[in-house]
């Protein structure tokens, strides 16, 4: 088989998890298909002027120049089935139609809520927000809900209803994944086809070796920003002044943070930005991994890393999270948002050495199950396989 592998990267200077996923899968399917590339880098906007930032938008809904492109690129390679991911701003959804046209079933992986929510969060001020699921996008405009900005808004809002109009998602596209089922309905709440939406986690490509949790601190991994709860965590941690807490990842929260930790004394650890092998190493180590996140995280990968290490997870009991992590079994959940609960939970989580060990244990069974790279790869398969099904249902005889 021969699959047409697309991404649109994300600027260097902020990497995001969906360029790592997209990768950890390239290098999957290349070590079994014959894989042809369509990438684009948003390094590469020019953005300097009003004019190049109107553009961008207009390409955004729909760029004639990826069109053409990725035709020509069809007809040269004859792919048997074409796979996307991130698609926002110079893909574009004119990508889809171009597969179509030139008779290539569409997969889309479905790594945030972008077809269905204009900031592609499904939040507002740090906190969920399903205001435009029912199909009415206003909510965005009138908050302003993409980088603050009525006209970078009015961009996203244009492309959803342009698309909608175009019946691109409903008849461009095979299939969709999404990362769990907590994604799906709430992507199928927003308008796209349950019947074509399809579940499958990511995965790690490479488990390491599982820690011993003996370092007697905890940990946070990921980015520093409002919605990830980073503020209920320092609000928990006054009343968990015996348990020192690393915190590993950056963002404009990192000073805010800083000031009230050092204001309250609190033992609390600021490590930035750490490469894979540290990670593994902090996180291995850890009695404990806290996930706090306040809104709907689409898939916790920092969740797989822990289990990878054996590091049980105490989390937000919101999103996917609580679909991710087994209450009881591999970790412990709060309510979102709560730093009382949080402090509570962590402290019933320590509270029993023989089940904290054993969910050390359950934690590495559980990515070796479900996140392997093996059963990943055959979960793929399997919704190209439908992929191509459905369009030569669909195809004229």
């Amino acid at each position: 088989m021969k699959v047409l592998l697309a991404h649109n990267f994300y600027r260097s200077s902020a990497p995001s998890g969906e360029d790592a996923v997209y990768r950890n899968e390239k290098l999957m399917l290349e070590e079994n298909l014959d894989v042809v590339s369509f990438e684009r880098y948003n390094d590469d906007i020019d953005d300097s002027t009003l004019f190049k930032k109107i553009k961008l938008a207009l390409d955004g809904a729909w760029s004639v120049t990826t069109y053409n492109e990725l035709s020509q690129l069809i007809r040269d390679t004859q792919p048997d089935v074409a796979h996307f991911h991130n698609t926002f701003p110079q893909i574009s959804p004119s990508a889809f139609a171009a597969c179509q046209d030139n008779g290539v079933p569409v997969v889309q992986t479905l790594h945030n809520y972008r077809f269905v929510c204009p900031n592609a969060l499904l939040q507002r001020g740090g906190r969920p927000c399903e205001d435009c699921l029912q199909g009415n996008l206003l909510p965005a405009l009138q908050h302003r809900c993409y980088r603050d900005s009525l006209m970078a808004t009015s961009a996203q809002v244009w492309t959803i209803l342009s698309n909608r109009w175009r019946g691109t998602y409903n008849n461009k596209i095979n299939r969709y994944i999404a990362l769990t089922g907590f994604a799906a309905d709430k992507l199928a709440l927003g308008g796209l086809p349950k019947e074509k939406i399809e579940i499958k986690p990511n995965f790690l490509p490479n488990i390491p070796e599982p820690g011993k949790g003996d370092g007697g601190y905890a940990v946070y991994v990921g980015r520093l920003s409002e919605e990830k709860g980073l503020r209920t965590l320092i609000d928990a941690w006054t009343n968990l002044q015996f348990l020192p807490l690393k915190i590993l990842g950056d963002g404009p929260l990192r000073s805010e943070l800083q000031t009230k930790v050092k204001k309250l004394g609190l033992p609390v650890e600021f490590l930035g930005y750490c490469n894979a092998e540290e990670i593994f190493r902090v996180v291995g180590s850890a009695t404990l991994q806290v996930i706090p996140s306040e809104w709907y995280e689409p898939f916790g990968m920092v969740a797989l890393e822990a289990y990878a290490c054996g590091t049980p997870i105490v989390a937000s009991r919101i999103g996917s999270l609580d679909e991710i992590v087994d209450e009881g079994k591999t970790g412990l959940k709060f309510e979102a948002g709560n730093a009382r609960n949080l402090a509570d939970t962590v402290k019933l989580l320590i509270s029993d050495k023989a089940k904290l060990n054993k969910m050390r244990i359950n934690a590495r069974a559980e990515v070796k199950q479900k996140y392997s790279l093996d059963s990943n790869y055959q979960f793929l398969m399997k919704i190209y396989q439908n992929a191509i099904t459905d369009f030569n249902n669909k195809s004229p005889v």
